[in-house]
């Protein structure tokens, strides 16, 4: 524990989601002394879901917590992806490194719930509080402090709020206002759901495309379950209710009528999926993340997308550099300031990699598709043609983490 203790006025924290940012920022705050509560609305954190990767300098985060060896464990080191032609046939093969600009042997991909479970281990003890199945209704700051009214009925009354809920933050609904003016829509949008691994797949990936639709099954070493998405192109974004499921299953079933390969199985799966999830393919842009002595990390703050790769890694990193900021700075005002000078072009450089590997990942025309298969065929050749990945690699590493233990002379974890 920190023999130093913070600055007085910024003890008590009031966290707001419980999946990766979250976790991440009450250890550290934790550990450098804060009292912290996290809440969350879902009633338990949910297991399963589809792979993510940690990258960069979140594995350097993940060794001063004391989790990389978990998270080695779960390391579900995928062999390849393999793209299809639309009668089934293969395109070409990659190994995912070489798309998303990966380091093999030192990033780790792992199922999303295996590193929620990882983290809420690493933090479900008694001097942080978790308070699930509610959530923020109102926020109401004064000169020393954040009084916030729960869902639930309860108060409280913190130092600092931070925002950690996700894409479609209610922390930032209730500071900055309706989300729209922050979503930067990028094309399309998704259906997640599992399905039974009907293709005997093992620790790999298949992507079919067709102009504008966009079926991905991926595997998580040799699970009977798969992780399949369908994605659809469309310039604006649908505008039925995020939560209509029974809408938009009909769209997607329309929109994939007629398609290929595997996917009328995929339809099928995705009709009756009880895990059955949609959104849009998007991020969050904000010329600011915090206000007073509330502030924002991870998706909440800055979306990247899936298409960069980096949701996971920003989320982790952001949220140590946050704790970090308020452990090391006299103000909360200071420590934001702190916090998005270091985080801020790290996380914009991330969030440009969406569009470096957009036309290969879900090429919008006949043309694209034949450009991306033209590129995989030179993968064997003596001179191959550059991929995404190339780009990436640098950017994921373009952050030196500040010490913030050594600074404060914090002990070593036990």
């Amino acid at each position: 524990m920190n023999k130093h203790a913070t600055t007085l006025g910024r003890r008590r924290i009031l966290v707001s989601g419980a999946s990766i940012a979250g976790p991440t920022v009450a250890y550290w705050l934790d550990r450098f002394g804060f009292k912290v509560t996290v809440v969350e609305r879902a009633a338990s954190l949910r297991g399963g879901g589809y792979p993510i990767d940690v990258r960069g300098p979140a594995v350097e985060v993940a060794r001063r917590m004391g989790i990389l060896p978990g998270l080695k464990l779960a390391h579900i080191q995928s062999k390849r992806i393999t793209f299809l032609h639309p009668d089934g046939s293969v395109a070409g093969e990659i190994r995912p490194e070489v798309l998303t600009g990966g380091e093999q042997h030192a990033d780790i991909e792992l199922p999303r719930g295996e590193l929620t479970d990882l983290l809420y281990g690493l933090t479900r003890h008694g001097s942080i509080r978790y308070q699930f199945d509610d959530a923020i209704a109102s926020l109401d700051e004064d000169a020393d402090g954040v009084g916030v009214t729960f869902e639930s009925g309860a108060t409280g009354y913190f130092d600092v709020v931070i925002g950690a809920d996700g894409i479609h933050s209610q922390t930032r609904r209730l500071i900055f206002g309706p989300e729209t003016p922050f979503t930067h829509y990028l094309g399309y949008c998704y259906n997640g759901f599992s399905m039974p691994n009907f293709l005997g797949l093992s620790h790999a990936s298949l992507a079919y495309a067709t102009p504008g639709r966009y079926a991905v099954l991926s595997a998580v070493k040799n699970s009977p379950t798969l992780h399949a998405f369908l994605i659809v192109a469309s310039e604006q974004p649908p505008l039925i209710r995020h939560q209509d499921s029974v809408e938009h299953r009909r769209i997607t079933a329309q929109q994939f009528a007629g398609s290929g390969w595997a996917v009328p199985q995929l339809v099928a799966a995705m009709q009756n999926a009880d895990d059955f999830y949609f959104d849009v393919v998007s991020q969050i842009r904000l010329d600011r993340w915090s206000t007073g002595r509330v502030v924002l990390v991870g998706d909440a703050a800055f979306a990247p997308s899936f298409l960069s790769g980096q949701g996971s890694s920003l989320a982790i990193i952001g949220a140590y550099i946050l704790a970090g900021e308020l452990a090391t700075r006299a103000t909360p005002a200071e420590a934001f300031a702190r916090y998005d000078e270091l985080m801020r072009p790290f996380a914009v450089a991330n969030q440009n990699l969406a569009g470096a590997g957009r036309a290969f990942l879900l090429p919008l025309t006949q043309e694209e598709i034949d450009t991306r298969n033209r590129v995989l065929t030179s993968l064997d050749l003596p001179e191959p043609e550059a991929m995404p990945g190339e780009v990436s690699r640098e950017v994921h590493r373009a952050l030196s983490l500040p010490d913030y233990e050594r600074m404060l002379r914090v002990d070593e974890p036990h």
